[in-house]
């Protein structure tokens, strides 16, 4: 293992002076040290957006870096083989290795990414080397000297990084505001449960599926094992199909920014029965706590703007209450961000430590299927 330090500086030492990236438990170490100086660290929505970020720092004569986890390589596709490769925009990605050498060793979401990551690469045409937990500062020095010499042919090499590659360092403060005053997720996501009925919740990836699995495990409700930022996408759909239903997104703030755009569509498609929650507390929390730009963005007011019937900031237990029911009882869509605080003590095993993905898709869609005339808001 590197400490976060060393990984930091050495990247300094080889001209490196800006980065930016998607949160990983992985990069918790540099995250927080880069995010301490202004300037230096750009935390993106996405993991495409973080490349392009990076890419414009490098067309404008900076040499950057992007840090990101392999489960959203996906999202890097389009702009690195579009943008990067097509323009031959030198910029270095670190990939942290999620899934892999043993994939029945991490959650299920990494199964496919784990093993085929470096075979993807090599699809590409992509350069890379493996930093490994064991690997020392001799080893990070010779990687870097590697990759800054396709930096300068041009190339945009990859370096995976295993698991306690890279040390931890402390957190650095989100940026936003105090939160002491905010609502317990939980007892928000508790709330929602008791006030919904038998209606559909799908819950993004994360601490918040984990809190409604705890709070509630029904069939009815579908737990996001990855794919971030797209629980009300696929509520959007659930929606539309069954529109004699009320269908609940419960998102979370770090998501929602993800993939923003959803938000537009929503709004075009306007499904009356769609509830989009959105639980906000200013961070990637299940990540190590970096923070997310929720607090110079309006949730609420891009929803209202994209399309939305009804959006509205829920700040106490009662204006949650109230947001629920004129919900399920007007034609929305509807959107309700709660500011939330920072988690505290022990999480609730994930869903996945009862049940499989086959069996929550089965139950779940069978749950969705029936017909449902005693449902809240029916």
């Amino acid at each position: 293992m590197i400490s976060a330090e060393f990984f930091c500086d050495e990247l300094e030492r080889h001209g490196f002076g800006f980065a930016s990236g998607v949160p990983c438990s992985y990069f918790g170490g540099p995250i927080s040290l880069l995010s301490r100086t202004p300037g230096r660290y750009v935390a993106a929505a996405n993991e495409g957006g973080a490349l392009a970020t990076a890419s414009g720092a490098v067309l404008a004569g900076e040499r950057a870096y992007v840090m990101l986890q392999n489960s959203g390589l996906g999202n890097l596709v389009n702009p690195l083989t579009s943008l990067v490769m097509t323009y031959r925009i030198p910029v270095l990605t670190f990939v942290s290795l999620r899934g892999w050498p043993d994939p029945s060793q991490d959650e299920p979401q990494h199964a496919v990414m784990g093993p085929t990551t470096a075979p993807y690469l090599d699809l590409l045409g992509m350069p890379y080397w493996i930093l490994s937990a064991d690997a020392g500062e001799a080893r990070f020095r010779e990687i870097l000297e590697a990759a800054t010499a396709e930096l300068s042919e041009g190339r945009a090499p990859f370096v995976l990084v295993e698991k306690h590659a890279v040390g931890a360092a402390e957190a650095a403060a989100s940026g936003g505001p105090a939160r002491d005053d905010r609502m317990d997720s939980s007892d928000a996501v508790r709330l929602v449960t008791k006030l919904i009925g038998d209606a559909p919740v799908i819950a993004t990836t994360g601490y918040t599926g984990r809190e409604l699995f705890g709070v509630e495990d029904r069939s009815a409700n579908f737990y996001m094992q990855g794919s971030m930022g797209h629980a009300s996408s696929i509520a959007l759909g659930v929606a539309l199909t069954r529109p004699d239903r009320p269908v609940v997104a419960l998102d979370g703030d770090g998501a929602a920014l993800m993939h923003l755009g959803a938000l537009s569509v929503i709004g075009a498609q306007a499904p009356p029965n769609l509830v989009h929650v959105v639980l906000d507390n200013g961070i990637h929390e299940s990540t190590g706590g970096q923070g997310t730009t929720s607090h110079t963005t309006g949730l609420e007011e891009v929803a209202s703007a994209a399309g939305y019937a009804d959006a509205r900031r829920c700040a106490t237990p009662g204006e949650l209450q109230r947001g629920v029911t004129d919900a399920l009882s007007s034609p929305g869509p509807h959107m309700l961000v709660v500011p939330t605080r920072a988690r505290s003590g022990p999480m609730p095993p994930r869903a996945t430590s009862a049940h499989t993905p086959e069996e929550m898709r089965n139950r779940f869609s069978a749950a969705v299927r029936e017909s449902s005339p005693g449902s809240a808001g029916a």
